[in-house]
């Protein structure tokens, strides 16, 4: 797993530059610049894992996988996994190919999959795309979404590993003001890898509440002229 040691732009994230991405297309029209959740992430973090660790190198995979996923436009360019076995499943749901993550709008989507009623669901999926998705985000998480690996169970070609995602709500969201407190979610993924270690099949376990529920912790934005609405949920998230 010696290719997942970052790149000359980015210490943890590779395939973001030199002579194998001359001719890569990227959604946004250059490769993404991660300094600001680098920081996020480097000043949060609960893990320092060795220089060449197993550790470092899964997280660093994760990181990587997730960049191409959001960022490279064409499955040519993808590099830290075979797009052509790939599959992608989120608590034991059924397993989507990379042409069923875009036809469902992309990576916010696929997360956030629910079997809940439409009418209970904070965030409907079927109604976004990956650029409302996006823009959603970001501007709830102005900082990004930091990514740690927590403990390695078992090392390739099947890697089991427990993560958390973390951020501050710094902007609204679906109509829930900001809390500027942190809001974290934890668990557990499997990565089936092959011979050249790249991903043909990925699995994931966690409570979608988690991160929900910190999300309508502050209450709804009032209407302009009305007093701050308070309507914040009970302790138990119908969103999970």
């Amino acid at each position: 797993m010696d290719q997942y040691k970052g790149s000359d732009v980015d210490k943890y994230r590779s395939f973001m530059s030199g002579e194998g991405e001359k001719n890569t297309t990227w959604k946004y029209g250059a490769p993404p610049n991660f300094d600001v959740v680098n920081k996020l992430f480097e000043e949060g973090r609960t893990k320092i894992w060795p220089t060449g660790s197993l550790e470092e190198q899964v997280q660093n995979l994760v990181k990587t996988w997730e960049m191409e996923m959001f960022h490279k436009v064409n499955p040519q360019d993808f590099k830290a996994v075979d797009v052509t076995k790939l599959t992608y499943s989120v608590n034991g749901g059924k397993p989507l190919t990379r042409k069923d993550v875009v036809e469902i709008g992309g990576g916010y989507n696929m997360f956030l999959q629910t079997s809940i009623p439409e009418h209970l669901q904070l965030y409907n999926p079927n109604e976004e795309t990956a650029d409302s998705a996006k823009e959603i985000f970001t501007t709830t998480f102005p900082r990004g979404f930091a990514l740690e690996v927590l403990e390695v169970y078992s090392g390739p070609p099947v890697i089991a590993y427990k993560f958390r995602h973390w951020a501050y709500m710094e902007g609204p969201f679906k109509g829930y003001q900001p809390t500027n407190e942190i809001v974290e979610m934890f668990g557990v993924s499997i990565v089936k890898l092959d011979e050249q270690f790249k991903i043909v099949k990925i699995e994931f376990f966690y409570d979608k509440g988690e991160l929900l529920a910190g999300l309508i912790k502050g209450g709804r934005v009032a209407a302009t002229g009305d007093s701050a609405i308070n309507d914040q949920p009970s302790s138990k998230c119908p969103f999970s």
